[in-house]
């Protein structure tokens, strides 16, 4: 493992301790954690949990990393089961409270001020508390404006770095380790954790996000995002309106009078992001959506969002079209424009299956068709024929299923195909227009002239590297990692054995020359072989043993 994760190593005691505790063990010897040994006869406190469930409950325990990476991980159909990512929906992200002196000292630090000269009010109690920071209600000196000060917990910036070294050792471990693991690419999932963690704890990206949102969603009647006060709001400190109202995690449908009315705007303001705009919301579920006085709706927590170019959302269009069409070909091409099609992807099945999935929608009527279901069934197809789609694709994806999902838990009767249908017609409408089809012109001239100015040279290259018998070709072999284990292994092994089975021979040959200096009456040279070798022959039975792989 790295340096820097090895020197963590009362973390890594907490981590085998969690994982023992849950039963989960068998990562524990794949890992060959440091200790592992010491904690083996803990007792697993997994009563009647699945495995899904055990995974969930050791990344609560584990703190905020490893929260923040399942939650993470739950954005991504396309790379996990569905019901590890139902699980990890769950977790929860909710810690005591930082005493309220250190909130004063770190809000006087970012804003140059005693935090009486800023605010007129400010509640010692905070109204939320979560791993990487706490809300505190409060009130502006200058106008009185009724506020939300998002508060960075002191020290956290430390506490994921340690972590994410940590995390990123193991993953590291786990995927050699464990084949059918690769499937799921942990290093780059971490990856993009780290990226992500890094724009979250960056509050003044938040408000940056925060006010695209709220300009871009300013025309979607009966939805709101918070206004940001930009005076009072740093990268570790985030001001902004205080919105009054209850998620609607918290609230029963049956306390809700207009149902349809909010489904069709949670809906509307999905697409409107998706769609038009190409900038989104990453994960609008009934706890980050508050309902406020008069019917309006709040959607919180900027601080993960996905973003789609142009040509990706023209090619979500033309998905959809060759999807109704059933052309899998089209299919097949689209996909290959923005994805990545693995060696071991087999297009004629990948034709087969997709056929299938759209069959089970036959005779379906429009308004009855589960967009989301249609969705996660394609990302598991392509998931299954290790094709790659990109991050912010199959993010996009998951917040498209999620907001039909919450949408619908409002008005199960929602017609999602004439809802969408609009915001289709439109980006298809814009996709044709004069502007447009210039711009793509000015592109297609600039890569023209660019590909004029650049080849000749390179061809040239290459000419003069093969005339001078410099060309060389570079091949490289992949998915041999399990295969070589298991040679270096059995090499070790008959090493191993050939050295013993020498030492017994030596050894006898020594016990009947009767060469002194005797033990027992025997020579004691060929005494201490027999010895080395019967420890070293139970050594290595003990550690096949040990690993079961006999």
């Amino acid at each position: 493992m790295e340096v820097k994760a090895l020197l963590q190593i009362g973390r890594f005691k907490d981590i085998v301790f969690t994982l023992f505790k849950y039963g989960l063990d068998d990562i524990v010897d794949r890992l060959d954690l440091p200790g592992r040994h010491l904690f083996a006869r803990i007792p697993p406190d997994v009563d009647t949990m699945t495995t899904w469930e055990r995974v969930r409950h050791t990344l609560e325990d584990l703190g905020p990393t490893f929260v923040k990476f399942g939650q993470l991980m739950s954005l991504r159909p396309d790379l996990l089961p569905t019901g590890l990512i139902d699980e990890l929906q769950k977790l929860q992200d909710e810690v005591p409270p930082v005493p309220f002196e250190q909130v004063k000292v770190r809000v006087e630090g970012e804003l140059g001020s005693s935090i009486e000269d800023i605010f007129f009010h400010f509640d010692e109690t905070p109204i939320a508390a979560g791993s990487l920071a706490q809300v505190h209600r409060a009130v502006l000196n200058p106008n009185r404006d009724v506020v939300a000060v998002k508060v960075q917990r002191p020290g956290i910036r430390t506490i994921i770095e340690k972590d994410l070294a940590i995390l990123e050792a193991i993953v590291k471990r786990l995927e050699k380790r464990t084949e059918r693991l690769q499937v799921w690419d942990l290093p780059n999932l971490v990856n993009e954790l780290r990226r992500s963690l890094t724009h979250e704890l960056d509050f003044s990206r938040e408000a940056r996000n925060m006010k695209i949102a709220r300009d871009n969603l300013a025309a979607v009647d009966y939805m709101r995002v918070p206004r940001v006060f930009d005076d009072y709001t740093t990268e570790r400190l985030l001001t902004m309106e205080l919105m009054e109202g209850r998620k609607l995690k918290e609230i029963g449908t049956d306390e809700i009078a207009d149902k349809e009315r909010l489904a069709k705007v949670i809906l509307e303001t999905t697409l409107v992001q998706i769609l038009e705009h190409g900038f989104f919301h990453a994960d609008p579920h009934p706890g980050n959506i508050m309902l406020m006085e008069g019917g309006v709706l709040c959607l919180l927590d900027w601080g993960m969002v996905g973003r789609l170019s142009t040509e990706a959302r023209y090619g979500l269009i033309d998905m959809v079209q060759t999807i109704i069409d059933k052309d899998t070909d089209k299919i097949l091409w689209i996909l290959s424009q923005f994805a990545e099609i693995g060696a071991r992807a087999n297009p004629k099945m990948i034709q087969r299956e997709i056929l299938d999935i759209l069959d089970s929608f036959h005779g379906v009527p429009l308004s009855k068709i589960n967009i989301g279901r249609l969705v996660l069934d394609v990302i598991h197809l392509l998931r299954d024929q290790y094709i790659k789609l990109p991050a912010d694709m199959a993010i996009m994806a998951k917040a498209l299923v999620t907001a039909e999902g919450t949408a619908r838990q409002l008005y199960p009767e929602l017609n999602v195909i004439r809802e969408a249908q609009p915001h289709v017609d439109k980006i298809a409408r814009k996709r044709w227009q004069p502007e447009s089809l210039w711009l793509g012109v000015k592109k297609a001239l600039y890569r023209l002239l660019y590909l004029q100015k650049n080849v000749p040279g390179r061809i040239e290259h290459i000419i003069e590297v093969i005339d001078k018998g410099e060309l060389r070709f570079r091949f490289q072999h992949e998915n041999l990692s399990g295969l070589r284990r298991t040679l270096e292994t059995i090499t070790n092994r008959l090493t191993f054995g050939i050295i013993i089975a020498a030492l017994i021979i030596g050894s006898s040959m020594i016990i009947t020359t009767g060469v002194k200096p005797l033990l027992f009456g025997f020579p004691a040279l060929g005494i201490v072989g027999y010895l080395v070798s019967a420890i070293l022959g139970l050594w290595l039975v003990f550690n096949i043993i040990r690993r079961k792989k006999w």
